[in-house]
């Protein structure tokens, strides 16, 4: 011990303590270059720069203390957090995409929350609600509100001590409207959490409470109403943390609707996965029920906040202790766990950047976490070694590391003569590397069984069945169908969007049915050989509106000479429109004068013959 009483090491001490701390702790602890966080997720972990610059010295000193009650986070978009300075009430909004932009308002409310896109800000009073920076309406309640939330870009969720309302921006005499009571096991929860599906009609409300009269029970309860309005009924879910999803799964014609949940108990904690809404033919998806971890460090630990990346088709999970947990939705693999905050992330969004979560924490701290695109194939392959996770989320997401497996995958299938196997792999291949000529040739050529489907119909079945067609897959389908005479079947795919069009579908089209080539040239905007189309079926009164209307500029005088030459009296007709238009004259009036004339006299000897 040195003589002023503090001990001291040396540097080679302190790194021999280290190695041995290293060797003796479990691998999925360890945090190196080659796993881990630098293979997996990009956790920036930092106070943002506008910061202190934002918000007063005062409050940044108070914040841990307040900040579950002053501050207010509904998307990636704003911040607002209500503060006093000088003894004066003000709501500090900071906008996240331009950190120099923090508007200030010397505004008095109870709380306040920014719409989760547009500069429109709902303050809540003792007995009041109302919408300001755009006044858009306002609305005296009879009941406290205990909790609200923007559920859509167009309504507040309100909940009360007995029951939820919805608020909605755009009818702007409508009071809120009753949703449904609040389900008896909430009673006396604190309300963290309300969360709709798109459509709005399922929709969730997270609670949690103390457990004095059960010791032998986890000692924060969760509780959640799950209520669809369709059907007008309420189902209580013992959980801390929840979400909906859709995920587009492999031989599903329509997106699966899911429902996502975790809890903790005195005897565990799971993360669920269940179906809502299902939709038939499609086939019922399977529920999941995983078990979450928890670190014996974190025996109090338990889920708080979940958002699901929809290009990844990723649940993140949050826990009051800091910890963030990464599952596949589809499977509910656990992907990744580590601890990314020592606070306790109490409000979270989904960070549409990066496709990942974003988060505020006790301190004021805002931290982003989303997983690497480059890498997490690779760390999911190798780290985890889930060949099937990898296949699955490379297809979902477009993402690079599994190329090789695909190619190894469809040579096999296709070698084997299992060519409807093959004609998936190739589908589904991400950033659709199989979806090449030589694939579609290979498929060509391969024998058709007897009485079988050939394999290239097989193959184009199920891309029509994925969705869009490329273009050089829309052009190989569209040739044998017109050959065939079956031109119903590209107009159905054309309804549906299944073909990507260009002028090339619309040439060979065009050899076939004009209308129908037609629509194709619009759809690929193709204004020479729209205007050609026009021409072709005497439909030379939309020339004009549809340039207009693109910005397109034809030679009009050689045009109208084009169609002298075909239809006199359309010409005619044409002429007319161009010298009347109502910008002025699109031609020179005597060259149009002329064809109108000479129009006129024509028409005049063949009456008289």
């Amino acid at each position: 011990m040195a003589s002023d009483g503090v001990y001291s090491v040396t540097l080679d001490e302190a790194i021999e303590a280290m190695r041995l701390t290293a060797q003796d702790m479990s691998v999925k602890y360890k945090e190196t270059s080659l796993s881990g966080l630098a293979k997996t997720v990009k956790i920036p972990l930092s106070v943002p720069a506008w910061f202190d610059r934002s918000i007063t010295r005062d409050l940044a000193q108070q914040l841990t203390r307040i900040i579950l009650q002053t501050l207010t986070f509904e998307s990636d978009h704003f911040i607002c957090v209500r503060e006093k300075v000088n003894e004066q009430n003000q709501v500090v909004i900071i906008d996240l995409t331009d950190a120099n932009n923090v508007l200030r308002r010397p505004i008095s409310a109870d709380s306040a929350i920014m719409h989760p896109k547009q500069k429109i800000l709902a303050l809540k009073g003792t007995s009041s609600l109302q919408f300001c920076l755009l006044k858009v309406k306002s609305h005296v309640n009879n009941e406290d509100v205990v909790f609200w939330k923007w559920v859509s870009d167009n309504t507040i969720g309100l909940v009360t001590e007995t029951a939820v309302y919805h608020w909605t921006l755009s009818d702007g005499t409508s009071p809120p409207q009753k949703i449904f009571d609040r389900h008896p096991t909430l009673v006396g929860a604190q309300i963290i959490n309300y969360r709709a599906t798109p459509d709005e009609k399922w929709l969730v409300l997270v609670g949690i409470s103390g457990n004095p009269a059960n010791p032998s029970a986890f000692k924060v309860k969760g509780s959640m109403q799950l209520y669809s309005r369709d059907r007008g009924v309420s189902q209580p879910i013992e959980g801390h943390a929840a979400s909906f999803a859709e995920i587009k799964l492999d031989g599903h014609q329509e997106p699966t609707k899911l429902f996502t949940f975790a809890v903790r108990t005195a005897t565990g904690a799971k993360l669920h996965v269940v179906e809502i809404d299902h939709t038939a033919p499609d086939p019922p998806f399977t529920k999941k029920a995983v078990d979450v971890y928890f670190p014996p460090e974190a025996t109090n630990d338990f889920p708080v906040a979940m958002q699901v990346s929809k290009k990844h088709g990723i649940i993140y999970l949050v826990t009051k202790y800091g910890f963030i947990h990464l599952y596949d939705l589809e499977s509910g693999a656990c992907v990744y766990m580590n601890r990314i905050s020592g606070e306790t992330i109490f409000v979270t969004a989904e960070h549409e950047a990066t496709n990942g979560i974003i988060g505020v924490n006790k301190k004021g701290q805002v931290l982003s976490v989303n997983v690497d695109e480059q890498t997490v194939i690779p760390y999911i392959l190798t780290t985890l070694n889930n060949t099937d996770l990898a296949f699955k989320l490379a297809s979902r997401a477009n993402l690079p590391g599994a190329d090789d497996l695909y190619v190894q995958q469809y040579q096999t299938l296709f070698q084997s003569g299992q060519y409807g196997e093959a004609a998936k792999v190739a589908a589904n291949s991400p950033r659709g590397i199989l979806r090449t000529v030589a694939v579609i040739e290979s498929f060509k050529q391969a024998p058709t069984p007897p009485g079988g489907l050939s394999p290239i119909l097989q193959y184009f079945g199920i891309l029509l069945e994925k969705g869009e067609l490329n273009h050089l897959e829309s052009l190989e389908l569209a040739r044998p169908v017109l050959q065939q005479g079956r031109k119903q079947l590209l107009e159905k795919w054309l309804k549906e969007n299944k073909l990507s069009c260009s002028e090339e579908l619309g040439d060979i089209v065009r050899l076939h049915d004009m209308t129908l080539a037609l629509s194709v040239y619009l759809r690929a905007n193709v204004p020479n050989k729209v205007i050609a189309c026009f021409v072709e079926t005497g439909q030379t009164d939309k020339i004009v509106l549809y340039s207009k209307k693109v910005g397109h500029h034809p030679d009009y005088a050689a045009l109208l000479q084009h169609i002298m030459r075909t239809n006199s009296e359309k010409g005619a007709e044409f002429a007319t429109q161009l010298v009347n238009d109502e910008t002025g004259p699109l031609i020179d009036i005597e060259r149009a004068s002329l064809f109108i004339s000479n129009s006129q006299a024509i028409s005049y000897v063949f009456d008289r013959l």
